[in-house]
């Protein structure tokens, strides 16, 4: 009975198909009615592993941000450390073991990139298991008690002391490097936002007029839109940013067109000698308003774009004290001009 309704399914002809194959083939269908299954549909091909990596990212992808490296740091791990080894295997057919012999090359000796790869290994393994190739996960909890303890090494971006900061833009006004660099980077000093949320900035974000650089969520780390109070010195960057328009809408589009590559400001910096990398200027902003203004420390975590952790206070809260931010990121670009400016 399939569906309520009786259905006769063939069990091959005698002398081809013998009597004990027969009992075994109508026992199968059996268990499959059981399960709510229809014997007479064909079983689903079990993918490799590498297969599954691509279900997978095209599932995450859709979370992802736009202009983000996660899709490339997925792919490149993955190939790099695991898909030689259990790319071809159907994902019904890894073990725990395998997962294993995979991650302990690297777990002592790269453990931050080895927890990450374990991590999107036990993503693809859930998705396996979501879609019912297989019903536990080779990377899980198992794993976990196996592999050899590892404590986890705090790291942060290099910065510099915020009295640094003003001499650190002065010497890359000075550089003589492309235009559009030297903007962006003083533009993300200036503003105190991430590295890919000043590169990709569009022009039809920006209202000169009322002084408002909206970032679009889908650039932003916590996936919501970003009002950026912008300061005298900041309209003055992007006045001098009009000079590079190449048609693209991007304020500081790349010397060849189009965007800058993400790791574009970093040599940069390092080219320069400057002690620190774009993203530590939003450290050395934090640093100077807990010591140099007299911010609450909620205006100064929002210039920041940080999300409040408190849920409740979250939820009670909607403003996102524009105006006093305007005020202190004003303060923060008159001290970065200081005396010697321009």
């Amino acid at each position: 009975m399939l569906g309520g309704k009786p259905v006769n399914i063939g069990l091959g002809a005698w002398p081809v198909v013998s009597l004990d194959e027969a009992r075994d083939r109508a026992l199968r269908n059996r268990r499959a009615i059981a399960k709510g299954e229809d014997p007479r549909a064909k079983p689903r091909s079990v993918p490799t592993f590498a297969e599954a990596v691509e279900k997978t990212i095209e599932i995450q992808a859709q979370a992802w941000r736009e202009g983000g490296k996660s899709e490339r740091q997925w792919r490149s791990s993955l190939r790099n450390y695991v898909l030689s080894e259990l790319g071809g295997q159907p994902v019904n057919a890894i073990q725990p073991r395998d997962v294993m012999s995979v991650l302990l090359p690297i777990w002592g000796a790269m453990p931050e990139s080895a927890r990450r790869i374990r991590q999107r290994i036990s993503i693809v393994m859930k998705w396996a298991v979501a879609q019912g190739y297989r019903t536990d996960n080779p990377a899980g909890n198992v794993l976990g008690a196996a592999l050899p303890k590892i404590p986890s090494a705090e790291t942060h971006y290099r910065a510099l002391p915020y009295d640094r900061v003003p001499a650190a833009l002065r010497k890359v006004r000075a550089s003589g490097a492309y235009p559009g660099k030297l903007l962006c980077l003083e533009f993300l000093a200036l503003c105190a936002v991430r590295n890919a949320e000043a590169r990709l900035a569009r022009w039809d974000e920006i209202d000169e007029e009322s002084a408002t650089w909206t970032i679009p969520a889908s650039r932003m780390k916590a996936n919501r839109a970003h009002r950026v109070p912008l300061s005298g010195p900041a309209l003055q960057v992007l006045s001098a940013a009009r000079r590079l328009n190449d048609g693209s809408g991007l304020v500081f589009p790349s010397a060849r067109g189009g965007p800058m590559g993400e790791n574009t400001l970093a040599r940069l910096c390092r080219d320069l000698n400057l002690g620190c990398v774009p993203h530590g200027m939003r450290s050395s902003f934090r640093d100077w308003s807990a010591e140099c203004s007299d911010a609450p420390s909620e205006v100064c975590e929002l210039a920041l774009a940080h999300v409040n952790s408190n849920r409740v206070e979250r939820a009670y809260r909607r403003t996102d004290l524009f105006e006093r931010r305007r005020e202190l990121m004003e303060a923060w670009a008159q001290f970065l001009a200081g005396p010697e400016r321009g």
